[in-house]
């Protein structure tokens, strides 16, 4: 987390990320509250940069984290990502 940005990195990319459309879709991101709102997100080579405009200290990201999600990024070889969460939290007990 840098400032009001998340930087999320992945691998397996297979020479690239890709958002299929013009803009990156899917992507909320929360506060310290734990309140998810719309998020703005752009691919920056095996990254891909998440904020909310005015939203400070994010804590959480998630994509395609819905029911129905609208998402749209693959990878080089044209395969989706999975849906995912930053803020999963670990069973009673583990450490």
């Amino acid at each position: 987390m840098k400032g009001n940005k998340v930087e999320l990195e992945f691998t397996h990319t297979d020479n690239g990320l890709v958002a299929k459309g013009d803009t990156l879709k899917g992507f909320t991101i929360a506060g310290a509250d734990k309140k998810f709102h719309p998020a703005h997100a752009v691919i920056s080579g095996t990254k891909v940069v998440v904020n909310a405009g005015n939203l400070a200290n994010p804590v959480a990201v998630r994509y395609a984290w819905a029911n129905n999600p609208v998402c749209n990024l693959y990878n080089g070889a044209n395969l989706p990502a999975s849906p995912f969460r930053t803020d999963a939290t670990q069973p009673q007990g583990s450490q």
